[in-house]
């Protein structure tokens, strides 16, 4: 089980921020094959599926609506033909832990702590926070507020050192947080783009999170 750092502060700041549970289907099928990706995608034996949270990754649906993405993510296993750029290695269906509508209501879609299938590499350490919205459709001043309450909710409860957007993953290849079995397996992201990142980082300057490590040139 993750530590909980639970302080005065972190019971106040919990007062002050919003969070709906509307938890997707985490059945004993999901937790199998979430144990089965912690071994054959990490290289980790566990025997319950839950995450030392260390990194918190920003993400955009690609979709319009809450329950579109919300539906896409409550089946434990990925509908057969759907995501074949990812069914291959597992059948265990995306998901993250939350889920932030357009008008900035924050949906817990699990336990903080439990193992969510969204950032390849980093699921272990890592946890996702879903905006309903896209490049065509781009995230909402009040997606942009709670998603800064949520990281501030977050990283007074658990020891979080990195803030990252979806795009900019693949930076920790190389690193001892990178934990992908097969070196080749990676898709390209976009999300949740870099305006809504660079906003994300000014406005919590402050938490002194670390972003994505520096690409280096060869």
């Amino acid at each position: 089980m993750a530590t909980l750092f639970l302080s005065s502060y972190t019971a106040s700041f919990a007062q002050q921020i919003k969070i709906v549970d509307k938890p997707i289907v985490f059945d004993s099928t999901r937790v199998r094959l979430s144990l089965e990706y912690l071994k054959n995608r990490h290289d980790i034996v566990k025997s319950t599926p839950t995450i030392e949270p260390k990194i918190i990754v920003l993400h955009w649906t690609a979709a319009k609506t809450f329950s579109s993405t919300f539906n896409a993510f409550n089946t434990a296993k990925l509908p057969d033909g759907d995501r074949k750029d990812i069914a291959t290695v597992s059948s265990l269906n995306t998901s993250s832990q939350f889920l932030i509508d357009r008008d900035g209501t924050i949906y817990r879609l699990m336990p903080e702590n439990y193992f969510a299938r969204h950032v390849i590499g980093l699921n272990y350490c890592a946890i996702g926070v879903e905006n309903v919205g896209s490049r065509d459709f781009p995230l909402t001043p009040e997606q942009l507020a709670a998603n800064e309450a949520l990281v501030r909710y977050l990283t007074a409860k658990y020891p979080i050192e990195y803030l990252i957007g979806h795009y900019e993953y693949t930076r920790f290849k190389n690193t001892p947080l990178w934990k992908e079995t097969n070196p080749n397996y990676q898709t390209g992201k976009d999300d949740p783009g870099k305006d809504f990142m660079e906003k994300v980082r000014e406005d919590l300057k402050d938490l002194n999170l670390k972003g994505a490590p520096q690409q280096k040139n060869n």
